[in-house]
């Protein structure tokens, strides 16, 4: 695939402020009626984007559905909202004299949008913008440029039978073009979805020229179960937190801590369940966990169970490669909680030892008495 130049970059970015000199003149309720167009648009085909999800992304078929769902419902929410633009009305010391809100477009707004979330992410975003007046120009991540292309190709058709081409536009480029947007005076608003890493650099450099950024970054996320928990009901929100998108969510449950009462009890209906994770191909119904995203992350799978290792833990269940991007799903253990566990077992051993015992003592007290 050919990536854009900054040369082009710079082409649709002129061309996205120019319209939007126009666009925001449009009534809120008439650039809604195009996000809903939009948004029917994205029904009929509604399958087929979400088979080509799964198939570059790796997530589930049903996971691929789902995002495109996503879109769908912002655009009908964002349709609403076009009628809902409101500014409060105060009243003023002064005579004669009220004080109102009004909102005003900011411009071109940038959408940097990740691999985990390839087409919802810009939706959220983009669709909300429009309504609210504002052009967007949308770079996805180069790993997952197809669902994109496909995205852009059915706003293109909305938008040119409503005369407004060049309204949503997408720029698939290098991380030259991506430096070029951040720094871009012409673009107020930077929405970016990636990592903590990214973030970092997104809010420096786009707030060294006083823009204004939105960030969705990583997540490091704990789910606490409780004695008094429904372990079923737990189990089923765990195993979807965890292995849903193959672990590669911003949502992605990461810690498990679970409450002496019912850890034993909520480990094993775990391991039972983890061990009836379909791994396979995302497009076969019943595959319940596709490939990650490429090889580096597969090399960032392994060698986060071998730091997991070195420093004490272990893996009680899955952590191996299954071939190409493939991998299973993995329980880790951490170093406190096997010691724990160990002891645990070593109380129970000791308990076991005196009861063992008590019942060999007493057999000899009655083999005497006799």
């Amino acid at each position: 695939m050919i990536l854009a130049a900054e040369e082009d970059y710079d082409e649709v970015v002129y061309q996205s402020a120019e319209v939007f000199k126009r666009w925001r003149m449009v009534p809120a309720p008439k650039r809604g009626q195009i996000v809903r167009e939009i948004g029917d648009e994205l029904r009929l085909f509604k399958d087929d984007l979400g088979a080509l999800v799964a198939l570059e992304m790796g997530k589930i078929l049903a996971e691929g559905r789902g995002e495109v769902q996503e879109m769908i419902d912002v655009a009908d929410f964002a349709d609403g909202l076009s009628r809902q633009l409101y500014g409060l009305t105060m009243p003023s010391e002064r005579p004669q004299h009220r004080m109102y809100e009004q909102w005003h477009p900011l411009g071109v707004v940038g959408v940097i949008s990740a691999f985990n979330f390839p087409v919802a992410v810009w939706a959220w975003n983009a669709l909300i913008a429009a309504v609210c007046g504002d052009t967007v120009v949308w770079k996805p991540a180069r790993k997952t440029p197809l669902a994109a292309i496909a995205v852009q190709k059915i706003c293109n058709r909305v938008l040119a039978r409503n005369g407004w081409k060049g309204a949503l536009s997408l720029v698939i480029g290098n991380e030259a073009v991506g430096n070029r947007l951040l720094a871009d005076r012409r673009v107020p608003l930077i929405s970016a979805t990636g990592s903590c890493r990214t973030g970092r650099i997104v809010a420096e450099t786009v707030g060294k020229r006083f823009g204004r950024t939105l960030l969705e970054l990583g997540g490091n996320n704990g789910v606490i179960v409780m004695d008094d928990a429904n372990l079923d009901l737990a189990l089923r929100a765990v195993l979807f937190g965890a292995v849903g998108t193959a672990g590669q969510r911003c949502t992605t449950i990461r810690r498990l801590f679970l409450q002496k009462g019912i850890a034993q009890a909520m480990t094993e209906k775990l391991l039972a369940a983890y061990g009836q994770v379909r791994v396979g191909d995302p497009l076969d119904e019943q595959t319940l966990m596709g490939p990650l995203i490429d090889t580096r992350a597969v090399k960032d799978f392994k060698d986060a169970i071998e730091r997991l290792r070195e420093q004490g833990g272990e893996v009680v269940f899955g952590g191996h490669g299954l071939g190409g991007c493939f991998v299973e799903p993995a329980i880790p253990q951490s170093r406190r909680q096997r010691l724990r566990h160990r002891e645990r077992e070593h109380r129970n051993q000791r308990g076991r030892d005196r009861r063992s015992f008590r019942r060999r003592e007493g057999h000899r007290r009655r083999t005497r008495i006799r």
